[in-house]
């Protein structure tokens, strides 16, 4: 039939009719709709909440039929609701949603949309495609989308909370103590584990993992079976990148919708020059991470093959999970005795040239690694323009900030230092009989491992004892700030010895490369550096109250390794009661979320008085 055709014209007819209605009907009942999509969002956010538990009890646990219809019907009310609030949204909140919702967001929500079509119809009994019908009658198919769906709705969720101006170190602080509970639940799971696990241990796993501390009560390789490990390691990349890094980037890469404040507060604690850089910023840190990850297994990988006696999948979960432990400074190892196994320890030692490797990059701190792409970036941009006979920009005069110059300053030397004191104090005690190769790159190894990774090549315990006290005092200076390592950070060490300095020269200004360090940051240089010294001293005078049977010198050892989030143990983490496990698990966290974010968090900030006082000299000699 032609367009002209009556029938055409009748269609159109009433097409503009309906459109009508609908826009009238939407425009006056815009606040009606607004309001029932935030109550949708609420329902949508607490099911995908039950929807991630459920799916997580269902792959976790064994189950009678009874309980697994208990949990398939939970899972589809919770599809159902998922289809509700897109359904809802694309039908009454088309343009707004047409405007905020990114790429990967609608390929999310079709994907929800196309599960609605199994549940409409039947499955067919001589099907077109195959293959395609057996992927959308597939159960795995379903709570493949449901999980990603869920995971996105939680994340946005996370972040209007930041947006609705919410105290962001609090939010922090309340994210890693929800990951630390769930993560203690999942690593009970029967299917996790080999054996029993009691909870105050599992606990202090999930602590351990999400503060990247690496203090362990069992012997993984004899607790975790390899969906335990991947739980493990799930905890461990959300703990070292921070879990603000993780649903930051899936809020604005799936969906876009976040606050201007919230932007703000993420931009800070990634270090992102500006708003626009921000999505780039998070993208390039998760990235860079898992590059670096995956080429730092597949070192490990070629560096153990044929040599620990496992089969090619055991290799392949072995050098996974040490890349990853290695570059979140966590210290994990689900290998019998750790990197001390013998068949490590008389090896080629090359895997101990790698892990130190890895846990150096990461402890250097992502803003030292994006300052340092953005340089080799401009040079290659410039090298390119240079050989093409093309005008090139003026090169900058400060290549590296003034953070990237002092930690690198600060970790090479101190790096130099302890490798130098470490090979005096232990080259006939600990490494006697070793090649003058191996004491070497053991040297360099443990002056790098107790700065935060809390790896083991040897015993602590057979170290001599002004070893143990270098060992601690490294723990205490740690990595650096914005990075995967604890301690009270380099940053925070330099600023303190070049206060010191000025103080010691007389000058009333403290300068580095012809910078002025701000004010601001002495201050908090010197507030983290007390506080960490009374939180040590209060940590470790209650674990030794509470375990008057076991020597001081492991206590204090193992006080500094959770409050400063290393990993490192004389041996005693098993024997521990259970109150010092729950004092050391409040430690590690503590250690993880910084215990002066969440004082200031918790205090806020009133600013200074507008009255101006006198001021007054106190003696200090």
């Amino acid at each position: 039939m032609p367009v002209g055709h009556p029938f055409w014209q009748r269609v159109r007819a009433r097409w503009l009719i309906i459109k009508h209605a609908y826009l009238r009907f939407t425009t006056h009942s815009m606040a009606y709709i607004r309001r029932v999509s935030e109550a949708l969002s609420v329902v949508t956010l607490l099911a995908a909440v039950a929807c991630i538990t459920g799916l997580t009890v269902y792959f976790g646990f064994d189950h009678s039929q009874r309980e697994w219809r208990g949990l398939l019907l939970l899972i589809r009310g919770c599809q159902i609701i998922f289809l509700t609030n897109i359904i809802y949204n694309l039908v009454l909140n088309f343009r707004i949603t047409l405007r905020q919702t990114k790429i990967i967001k609608w390929i999310v929500d079709i994907g929800v949309l196309i599960t609605l079509l199994p549940l409409a119809y039947p499955r067919p009994e001589h099907p077109w495609i195959p293959f395609l019908e057996t992927i959308l009658y597939s159960r795995k198919f379903l709570f493949a989308i449901l999980a990603a769906y869920s995971v996105t709705a939680v994340s946005f969720g996370i972040m209007k909370m930041l947006g609705r101006r919410t105290n962001p170190p609090l939010i922090m602080a309340l994210s890693f103590l929800v990951l630390i509970i769930a993560g203690s639940f999942l690593l009970m799971m029967p299917r996790c584990t080999l054996r029993p696990l009691d909870y105050i241990d599992s606990l202090f796993i999930a602590t351990s993992a999400v503060s990247i501390t690496g203090l362990c009560p069992v012997e993984l390789s004899q607790t975790f079976t390899p969906a335990g490990l991947l739980i493990l390691a799930l905890l461990i990349q959300i703990g070292g990148l921070g879990i603000m890094t993780f649903t930051c980037f899936f809020a604005m890469f799936f969906s876009g919708d976040t606050s201007i404040y919230s932007q703000l507060m993420v931009k800070d604690m990634v270090y992102s020059k500006t708003i626009n850089s921000l999505l780039p910023t998070l993208l390039y840190i998760l990235v860079f991470t898992l590059l670096i990850e995956t080429i730092g297994a597949v070192a490990i990988f070629l560096s153990i093959h044929d040599t620990l006696h496992m089969d090619l999948e055991d290799e392949i979960i072995f050098a996974g999970f040490h890349a990853l432990s290695a570059f979140c400074n966590a210290g994990f190892s689900n290998l019998e005795g750790g990197l001390a196994n013998p068949l490590l320890l008389h090896s080629d030692q090359s895997i101990y040239i790698i892990s130190s490797i890895l846990i150096l990059a990461g402890g250097i701190g992502f803003p030292i690694l994006m300052n340092f792409w953005q340089t080799l970036r401009r040079k290659w941009r410039r090298m390119i323009l240079w050989i093409t006979g093309r005008p090139h920009p003026i090169q900058k005069v400060h290549q590296f900030d003034l953070n990237t110059k002092i930690v690198l300053t600060a970790s090479f030397w101190i790096v130099v230092v302890s490798a130098s004191l470490f090979f005096l104090f232990e080259h006939d005690n600990s490494m006697s009989g070793m090649t003058l190769y191996e004491k070497i790159v053991q040297s360099v190894f443990n002056s790098c491992v107790p700065r935060s990774s809390g790896f083991s090549s040897m015993n602590p315990a057979g170290f001599m004892n002004v070893t143990l006290i270098m060992f601690v005092f490294l723990m205490w200076i740690g990595g650096a700030s914005q990075s995967t390592a604890g301690g009270i950070k380099v940053n925070t060490f330099a600023t303190m010895l070049l206060n010191l300095k000025s103080v010691i020269t007389g000058r009333n200004s403290v300068t580095v490369y012809n910078r002025t360090i701000a004010p601001r940051s002495i201050r908090m240089a010197q507030a983290v550096v007390g506080l960490s010294i009374l939180s040590y001293f209060l940590i470790s005078s209650i674990l030794v109250a509470i375990e008057p049977g076991i020597p001081l010198k492991p206590l204090l050892y193992e006080s500094a390794s959770a409050l400063f989030t290393v990993g490192s143990s004389l041996g005693i983490t098993a024997e521990l009661s259970p109150a010092s496990k729950g004092l050391l698990s409040a430690a590690m966290f503590f250690g993880r979320v910084g215990l002066m974010s969440l004082l200031v968090g918790m205090a806020g900030t009133d600013g200074d008085s507008p009255a101006r006082y006198p001021s007054g000299n106190i003696i200090i000699n």
